[in-house]
C-alpha cells in the first residue's frame, strides 16, 4: 500500500474520531490515539502527510462542510453516515486546497477507503458527491 494511501487512511480515522469526540487538533496530531506498536512504526513522511490532511481539513471545516453541503441532493451533513462524512471531508479538503494532487487520485483514493470502511453502496454516493465538487472546483480554478 502506498505511503500516501496509508496517510489518507490515518487522516480519515482521525477525522472520524474527531467528529465523535471533537478532540483538540493537537491531540489528533500527536497520534496518541493510534495503538502504541503501530504509532512507533509510523514514518515521519506518513505522519507529516496525514497531519497536513487532518489539520487542513479541521482548520477549514466550515468551508469544507459548506462545499459538501452544496453538492448533496436531498441530504444534510447530519444525516450522512459518519464514515462517509469523514471521507468526504478529507477528500473535499484535498480537492479544494491541494491543487498539486490530481483530482482523480483524490477521488480514487476516497473510493478505495470508503469501500474498505463504509457500507456496501457508500462508494457510489461518495463518488457522486466528489465528482460534483471536482467539476465545480475546476470551474473556479
Amino acid at each position: 500500500m502506498a505511503s500516501r494511501r496509508k496517510g489518507r487512511i490515518l487522516a480519515f480515522q482521525a477525522l472520524y474520531a474527531w467528529e465523535a469526540s471533537r478532540q483538540p487538533l493537537e491531540e489528533l496530531l500527536s497520534f496518541e490515539w493510534v495503538e502504541a506498536a503501530k504509532r512507533e512504526a509510523l514514518e515521519d513522511e506518513l505522519r507529516a502527510f496525514a497531519g497536513l490532511l487532518i489539520s487542513g481539513t479541521i482548520e477549514n471545516i466550515e468551508a469544507v462542510d459548506a462545499c459538501i453541503q452544496r453538492h448533496l441532493e436531498h441530504w444534510t451533513l447530519e444525516r450522512l453516515k459518519k464514515v462517509d462524512l469523514a471521507v468526504l471531508r478529507l477528500s473535499a479538503y484535498s480537492l479544494m486546497y491541494q491543487k498539486d494532487i490530481p483530482a482523480q487520485i483524490t477521488i480514487d483514493e476516497a473510493i478505495e477507503i470508503v469501500k474498505e470502511y463504509g457500507s456496501e453502496d457508500s462508494y457510489k454516493f461518495v463518488n457522486g458527491v466528489l465528482d460534483a465538487i471536482w467539476k465545480a472546483e475546476s470551474k473556479t480554478s
